[in-house]
């Protein structure tokens, strides 16, 4: 049993051995874990040894999402770590709710509660819902180890079935995955909204009927099936896109884009018109992931007065370096037509031995194409593989400063 599977393996590790033997293991090196685990099953049992070790791996992959100081207290199961939010992303949506005025927040299907967490930081208190039980298990020693348990409830019950009408807020975040083991999540990404535990036309029946709802959804929802009373807002965090939220009783019809950990917000009321495409100018422009993804492109062509280079491709050009947190900037030093000899004798010709290759709108892979020119050199460059005008080009540049991320 090399990790957290069942209630019992759970209840061991919360004992004052468990938790002896989980600090004892807080910075081991899990390359050794033959000796560490031979060494400590002379003084305890093996399956405790088994299912501490197990946490203790847990633990250290939780700690770029929620940091050292939470994760090493916080327990996990596998499933757990991969699906919970960030802790910056439920700070930023427990921080709305309190925008809003939200006192008390139904969070069905709370996973290892890392929304739950948040939120009742915030101060707001929080029923957390799940139909696991030991993932429900796992969401109440969390509440307990943080110091949060006055405020957060946790029930294992299927949401479907919980009342939600004494709570001013619902919070539903339905598992985008199959079947699983260790906490109700599965191996296989789902992208059919309908096809999410529980579906997503439930989860918005059951946000229509609160005073305030916010749904977690996969980044790559299509649009087309967001419905229109509700705001959707994607978010980045250090410039990777980490999920998306349909908000109710908010900014019906809006699309926002929000970057973390700046806070940086861009939204619109109505879709924006398609900008213009133009000739590759001195600077190129690489929207964020957010901004991307609810369609706002175009807002950032009106903000730094450039054009696409492309109708089909999210790269905005610009004569003009105009800062914008919503893109990072590049000095374009080279066009050229896709031609990797070309590519490959003017980098050599520049000692470029330091080469970031970006793509989009392009089937060469970056690792390939970074093979084949074999940078030497104490340089570096930026090359971008995309389509200018419909034609396959290579941009080459460097970061433009400031970069747009200030």
């Amino acid at each position: 049993m090399g990790r957290v599977t069942d209630l019992a393996a759970f209840s061991a590790l919360r004992t004052p051995e468990g938790h002896a033997l989980l600090a004892e293991l807080r910075h081991y090196d899990p390359a050794e874990e033959l000796a560490v685990a031979s060494r400590l099953r002379r003084d305890h049992p093996a399956d405790l040894v088994s299912a501490a070790l197990g946490q203790a791996r847990l633990r250290q992959r939780a700690v770029a999402k929620f940091g050292g100081e939470d994760a090493y207290r916080m327990f996990f199961t596998p499933n757990g770590v991969e699906q919970s939010t960030r802790r910056a992303v439920a700070e930023h949506r427990a921080a709305v709710f309190a925008r809003l005025g939200v006192r008390a927040v139904a969070d069905l299907c709370c996973g290892i509660g890392g929304d739950a967490l948040a939120l009742a930081r915030a101060g707001i208190r929080v029923l957390a819902v799940d139909r696991d039980p030991l993932t429900a298990a796992v969401a109440r020693a969390n509440a307990e180890a943080l110091g949060l348990a006055e405020l957060i409830e946790v029930r294992c019950a299927d949401v479907t079935e919980v009342d939600t009408a004494p709570y001013d807020a619902v919070f539903v975040d339905p598992a985008r995955r199959g079947a699983a083991t260790g906490g109700g999540r599965g191996a296989g990404r789902i992208f059919d909204p309908e096809a999410y535990s529980p579906p997503l036309s439930w989860a918005v029946d059951t946000a229509r009927r609160a005073p305030h709802a916010a749904l977690k959804i996969a980044p790559g929802i299509p649009h087309e099936v967001i419905p229109p009373e509700a705001e959707a807002e994607w978010i980045s965090d250090g410039g990777d896109v980490k999920e998306a939220v349909l908000w109710f009783g908010t900014a019906p019809g809006a699309v926002r884009a929000t970057l973390l950990p700046s806070g940086a917000s861009l939204a619109v009321s109505a879709p924006p018109p398609a900008p213009p495409v133009r000739p590759v100018g001195r600077y190129l422009y690489e929207p964020d992931g957010a901004v991307i993804r609810a369609h706002l492109v175009a807002e950032v062509v009106r903000e730094v007065g450039g054009g696409l280079v492309d109708e089909t491709i999210a790269y905005v050009t610009a004569d003009e370096l105009r800062p914008t947190p919503y893109a990072t900037a590049y000095e374009i030093t080279d066009e050229l037509p896709f031609n990797v000899k070309r590519l490959k004798a003017l980098l050599r010709e520049r000692e470029v031995g330091i080469l970031t290759v970006k793509k989009r709108g392009s089937a060469v892979a970056p690792e390939e194409l970074r093979r084949k020119v074999k940078p030497k050199g104490p340089n570096s460059a930026t090359v971008f593989l995309t389509r200018v005008a419909g034609a396959p080009t290579m941009l080459v540049g460097r970061p433009a400063a400031p970069t747009g991320r200030d």
